[in-house]
């Protein structure tokens, strides 16, 4: 779809208002369902980091890449609106209350002026995969930061943070949330290099026709990550996240359904593997399959999470009013069952069609760009996003095992926040780049 600079800035800044407003009426009912008459400075504050924040993106946006998609950057804003109301829903829960929000809002503004850095330096999508291997090799190095010894760090039974707080740095983070996005543009790079002898199938393994192995070495490195990611750091979210990206954009490049058939069978059998021989894994499958086994133990924070969602029932226990703080890390894992309760199935599944909304745009900025790596970029990370969404929703719904992801722009977390609007900016990079070029050709 060719947008001109003038119709994308017009709906954008439309569906800016929207999207700034919901959250601030958010902001008041919650403050009145907990018998609070006035916001407080602190709640003021943070609705104008999330006004100020909605400006500067648009007006950076608007200048750097005048026709990009004018419906992402709205939804974006919106699920950070909503994610700060929470989360501070969650602080007035407990005894004492906490300021999560205030970090999270820190962080917001963290997310936002990295997003305006990554529209500033990457001028055009071409730009990052001309460097695909160096962005492959510091992806690689991420995901080993946190197995090292001295910075490497555990939480919640996961080894996905490093704090560099013992080498008197006082700065942690999750190298993992970065490292999605560096394997989209690595596997990017790679796919459109290599698209046409992946596609070329001259080896045969029993009905299945296949290209070269050395031509696959790069790609089954990816999916053996995966596994690795399930064993050593004992996160099947993260896992599930980097083989499903793997998979789907080794299909988008080549559309080969074997790599696809083998792929999904080779993960399966690794975790069948993995579930034999390392308990912790399953501990995780049989959590998920009867957490009333052991509610009072490892499966509490599932069985919170499931008795909540019961509790909203259709429209919630509305906001302010629910009891979200008996979730373990609701804040982060359990967010999505927080508004299922005080929101309910209608409140839930709006910000189901929210996601979904968002899924759709980047995977039409995929079908739109105007060559092979725009498109696998923009596919990639769509997936990501999606397949966040659907690993850490299907895991307080048990659809499939609990997993400690964050949900995108909502969840508390620094490192997942940033990583969410650097993600954010790529896709508006590749649109823009798409709708400017067919605009030179009319």
């Amino acid at each position: 779809m060719d947008l001109t600079a003038a119709s994308s800035a017009s709906a954008e800044r439309r569906l800016l208002v929207g999207a700034v407003l919901l959250p601030a009426a958010a902001f008041g009912l919650l403050h009145l369902g907990r018998d609070v008459t006035l916001l407080g400075r602190d709640t003021l504050v943070r609705m104008g980091v999330l006004l100020a924040g909605a400006i500067v993106l648009h007006l950076v946006v608007r200048r750097l890449a005048p026709r990009a998609d004018p419906v992402l950057l709205p939804l974006a804003v919106l699920l950070n609106g909503l994610g700060l109301v929470m989360v501070h829903r969650i602080d007035l829960g407990r005894t004492p209350p906490t300021s999560l929000a205030t970090s999270q809002a820190t962080w917001t503004i963290v997310g936002i002026v990295v997003a305006v850095a990554t529209l500033v330096v990457v001028r055009s999508h071409r730009d990052l995969t001309r460097y695909h291997y160096t962005i492959g090799f510091v992806t690689l190095v991420l995901l080993l930061l946190p197995l090292l010894p001295v910075i490497g760090q555990r939480i919640n039974g996961a080894q996905l943070w490093v704090d560099f707080s013992r080498l008197g740095v006082p700065v942690g983070f999750q190298p993992g949330e970065l490292a999605k996005i560096g394997l989209v543009i690595f596997l990017a790079g790679y796919l459109e290099r290599k698209r046409a002898l992946l596609s070329v199938a001259t080896n045969r393994i029993g009905p299945l026709m296949l290209p070269e192995t050395r031509h696959l070495g790069p790609v089954l490195l990816a999916s053996g990550l995966s596994l690795a990611i399930v064993v050593f750091q004992r996160d099947l979210g993260s896992g599930l996240l980097f083989f499903g990206v793997s998979v789907t954009m080794l299909y988008i490049a080549t559309g080969r359904i074997a790599y696809v058939l083998i792929g999904s069978m080779t993960f399966l059998l690794g975790a069948v593997l993995a579930w034999w021989q390392f308990g912790h894994v399953r501990d995780r499958v049989a959590i998920w399959l009867d957490p009333w086994s052991s509610i009072n133990d490892a499966g509490w924070q599932l069985a919170q999470a499931s008795f909540a969602l019961g509790t909203g029932g259709l429209t919630g226990t509305g906001l302010g009013l629910g009891r979200p703080t008996d979730i373990p890390f609701v804040e982060t894992d359990a967010i999505f069952a927080a508004i299922g309760e005080e929101l309910g199935l209608l409140g839930a599944t709006a910000l189901i069609v929210v996601y979904v909304l968002m899924v759709a745009r980047g995977y039409r900025i995929a079908l739109n760009a105007t060559d092979q790596v725009g498109s696998l970029l923009a596919a990639g990370l769509t997936t990501v996003l999606g397949l966040q969404v659907f690993v850490i929703i299907g895991g307080v719904t048990r659809l499939v095992p609990f997993t400690g992801i964050t949900l995108p722009f909502v969840s508390y977390g620094g490192s997942s926040l940033v990583a969410n609007y650097i993600l954010l900016a790529l896709l508006l990079r590749v649109s823009d780049d798409a709708n400017t070029e067919r605009g030179a050709r009319t």
